[in-house]
């Protein structure tokens, strides 16, 4: 799933390449995607694009009247989700796009013929499209708690948002609610840069424990989003899997003490850690596998 340096450096290659420009087609092709229906996509049709942010992990482009300088206009907001992804091309196919049980999900066309596709694989679809006046008018976005690399989010801000926590800090870490943008694969590196368990119960982290974990949130997030600055649009994924040190490498050594990386299993996702680093030499409990053994 794209995470917020991902979804960060999505955001630079837009600003770059939709800022200025017109929209003249938005073109559905997966219905499903589309979350809210007034205002309509063809809202955002005739429209400039004036700006593109982020809010976690949700892209958010806004568009104004071609000309006079209004930013008043519709925004195009989406969540990637697990496996959505956008996919820029200097030259959009000729003709519209034919729905189908293809990847596709939505096309935006620009008056130089240029665009973006969203696409969604797998058969679980939860890539999600919206049009709204105001980006907080969604949802996901009005629940979002603190951005981490916001100026203003400090060690005590952070303190302050894990001391009435009862969870494991893996939860913890990837709730949206309470800090945004942080996924399953950035909450395995930071608690790894932490040395910490991803089973540490979040209300027994002494002062020093928030301490070392706010230097690792901010510094795996910040070195991510460095990463992948400049990189293209097409190239992020592959990116992103290059930096990561302990998830998704199961089975590998670690990078920094050599331990075999482990896996906890759940029904719709997994972790990754390392023991010695992490846990004390002691591998966690996968009950998943322990079902499967019995």
């Amino acid at each position: 799933m794209p995470e917020l340096p991902e979804v960060e450096a999505l955001k630079d290659f837009l600003t770059e390449h939709l800022v200025g420009h017109d929209i003249i087609r938005v073109l559905p092709v997966a219905i499903s995607v589309l979350k809210t229906y007034d205002p309509p996509l063809t809202a955002l049709e005739g429209r400039t694009v004036t700006s593109v942010a982020r809010h976690g992990k949700f892209l958010d482009i806004g568009t104004g009247t071609a000309g006079d300088g209004d930013t008043g206009g519709p925004h195009l907001v989406t969540h990637l989700a697990r496996a959505g992804w956008l996919h820029w091309k200097d030259r959009l196919p000729d003709g519209p796009p034919k729905p189908g049980k293809g990847p596709l999900a939505l096309r935006v066309a620009l008056e130089t013929g240029a665009g973006f596709d969203l696409t969604e694989a797998g058969t679980t679809k939860k890539l999600a499209v919206y049009v709204a006046q105001d980006p907080h008018d969604v949802p996901g976005i009005a629940r979002l708690g603190p951005d981490p690399l916001a100026d203003g989010f400090d060690e005590a801000a952070f303190a302050k948002l894990l001391g009435g926590e009862r969870r494991r800090i893996k939860g913890a870490l990837r709730d949206q609610s309470l800090i945004a943008g942080v996924g399953n694969a950035y909450s395995d590196e930071i608690l790894h840069v932490a040395r910490m368990s991803p089973f540490k119960l979040a209300a027994s982290l002494t002062p020093e424990d928030v301490q070392v974990l706010y230097e690792a949130l901010r510094g795996t997030l910040t070195a991510a989003v460095e990463r992948s600055r400049g990189v293209a649009a097409g190239r992020l994924k592959s990116e992103k899997k290059s930096g990561l040190r302990v998830h998704g490498r199961t089975g590998e050594a670690c990078p920094v003490c050599g331990d075999t990386i482990r896996e906890v299993s759940f029904s719709d996702s997994s972790l990754q850690y390392c023991p010695t680093c992490q846990t004390g030499g002691k591998p966690l409990a996968d009950r998943r596998m322990s079902r499967l053994l019995k």
